[in-house]
C-alpha cells in the first residue's frame, strides 16, 4: 500500500482515509478500471443504430481500447489466478464484472436475433465463444507475450478484428435460397 500511495502522490495514511483496507482499494480498483467501461459499452450498444455484426465488432474493438490494451488489464490475470485464494474477491468480481460483461453481450447477440440478422443459438455458450478469446488475449498479454520471439506476438487489434469476422460471419443468419 506504501507503492499504491506514493504512486497516486498521496500519504499511505490518506489512501487509507479513503479506503479502509487493501480489499476496499482492490474494489474501487476494479470498479474503476473494468466495472466502468462495462457500463460505458452498454451506453453505446443501448444507443447502436448500425448491424448487429458492426456492433459486436465495436464493442470488442472498444473493450480493447478502454480495458485490454490497459495495464489494469492485468486484473483479470490476477483475478483468474487467485480466485482460489480470494473467494470473496472473487465473488466481487463476478458480481461487478463477469454479469455485467455477460449481460451485455447477451443484450448484443439477442438484439441480432431480434432482427433477424443473427440465427438462434445456445445463448449461453455463444456468450462465452464470444469472451473466451479476448480473455486469453489479456492472459497472453500479461504471461507470454513478454517472453515471445517477436514474430510469435499476437497483434492485439489484428487478432480481434479476426475473432469478430469469425464471429459474425458464424452468427448470421442463413439466407433462403
Amino acid at each position: 500500500s506504501e507503492e499504491v500511495a506514493a504512486r497516486a502522490g498521496v500519504s499511505k495514511g490518506t489512501l487509507f482515509l479513503y479506503f479502509p483496507s487493501k480489499e476496499e482499494l482492490f474494489k474501487a480498483v476494479v470498479r474503476e478500471n473494468l466495472a466502468r467501461p462495462v457500463n460505458e459499452g452498454a451506453t453505446e450498444v443501448a444507443s447502436f443504430t448500425g448491424p448487429t455484426g458492426a456492433l459486436l465488432t465495436h464493442m470488442m474493438q472498444q473493450w480493447w481500447a478502454r480495458y485490454g490494451a490497459t495495464k489494469a488489464s492485468g486484473i483479470s490475470k490476477l483475478i483468474i489466478s487467485e480466485a482460489s485464494n480470494f473467494p470473496e474477491l472473487a465473488r466481487f468480481y463476478q458480481d461487478e464484472v463477469v454479469t455485467p460483461a455477460t449481460d451485455l453481450v447477451r443484450r448484443v447477440l439477442q438484439r441480432g436475433i431480434d432482427r433477424g440478422e443473427f440465427r438462434e443459438l445456445d445463448m449461453p455458450h455463444a456468450i462465452y465463444a464470444v469472451m473466451a478469446p479476448l480473455i486469453f488475449l489479456v492472459m497472453w498479454k500479461h504471461s507470454m507475450a513478454p517472453c515471445c520471439d517477436p514474430a510469435q506476438r499476437i497483434d492485439p487489434e489484428k487478432f480481434i478484428a479476426q475473432h469478430a469476422d469469425l464471429m459474425v460471419r458464424g452468427l448470421l443468419k442463413e439466407k433462403a435460397q
